[in-house]
């Protein structure tokens, strides 16, 4: 019988590690992440900033999915190597922010409500693509 290594052990696996811990210490990827947080409190605080709360389930799902953002975005500074690929969710978030007042059933066609969304949704989604392309350089150190 043989015994096998711990997979902990794998050049790869540290080396990828080492990767993903250099791509989160950049201050470039910090202010995405930061971005992200704010990004994501406002958009679920968004329907009372903006002033569109009386439009409930447009309200409820910008709180939802704020919150969902924040959680997704949140989580890549601290564990990047088992949470880079919740970026993707984080576009996904954003894509449905900018799509929310016209899929959502009921009267949304507040001005401001649409305007916030499309801003905020354009906002996520691009901070979200910008986390997702950290994980694809390979050996960037710079700033």
């Amino acid at each position: 019988m043989t015994t096998h290594p711990s997979i902990e052990h794998h050049p790869d696996l540290a080396e990828m590690r080492t990767r993903f811990e250099r791509v989160t210490t950049t201050p470039r990827a910090q202010a995405v992440e930061a971005l992200a947080l704010i990004t994501g409190i406002y958009l679920a605080a968004s329907p009372w900033i903006a002033g569109f709360g009386i439009l409930l389930p447009l309200a409820i799902n910008n709180l939802i999915v704020g919150l969902a953002y924040c959680l997704c975005m949140g989580g890549l500074g601290s564990a990047y190597e088992r949470t880079h690929a919740m970026a993707w969710t984080a576009v996904a978030l954003g894509a449905w922010t900018i799509i929310a007042p016209w899929a959502i059933a009921g009267e949304m066609d507040a001005t401001r409500a649409v305007v916030s969304n499309v801003i905020t949704g354009a906002v996520a989604l691009c901070l979200g693509l910008a986390m997702a392309a950290m994980a694809g350089r390979r050996g960037e150190t710079r700033v």
